[in-house]
């Protein structure tokens, strides 16, 4: 085997091995925004929205503000930690200054990308809370869900930058 040959080898594979950390770290990111989720969830089902929810014996407003409060914590551990080698770049190719401008540009596509899995939680969750505890719902809904928000943000909200 050629020099050559063995260095793109040995790159493919430390990529290869990047990408499976990264999605480690993601998962470890995940895992707080679990905790996150389940302890809003809970909070808010029992005692904040205890008289609205308790008629319907479903957490609709609870289990939409535990998603957005797990979303804003995700968000914030994934820039910082998962994805934190992949900064915007300057035309320059100099790192951008941090700014709200492009804060908010990021948090919006981070929340559209992990839209979609958290419209897949939101349903499981509430299916499978007619059969079940809803917070074992809410578990199975978002193991579902992580696999579709880990590539939507991996390929378009924290994308490498362009050559």
């Amino acid at each position: 085997m050629s020099l050559v040959y063995r260095v793109q080898r040995a790159t493919l594979w430390a990529l290869g091995l990047l990408e499976r950390y990264r999605f480690i770290k993601f998962g470890i990111v995940g895992a707080s925004g679990v905790v996150v989720n389940l302890s809003v969830l809970y909070l808010g089902h029992e005692y904040l929205f205890a008289a609205i929810e308790a008629d319907y014996k479903k957490p609709y407003l609870s289990l939409a503000l535990a998603i957005s409060l797990a979303t804003l914590n995700n968000f914030t551990w994934n820039r910082l930690w998962t994805w934190a080698d992949r900064v915007r770049l300057l035309e320059a190719g100099e790192p951008q200054p941090i700014s709200l401008r492009v804060l908010g540009m990021e948090f919006g596509q981070y929340a559209t990308a992990s839209a979609f899995g958290s419209a897949i939680q939101y349903v499981l969750t509430l299916l499978l809370s007619g059969s079940m505890d809803y917070r074992v719902a809410n578990i199975i809904a978002i193991i579902a869900a992580s696999v579709s928000n880990f590539l939507a943000n991996d390929r378009w909200t924290f994308r490498r930058p362009s050559e």
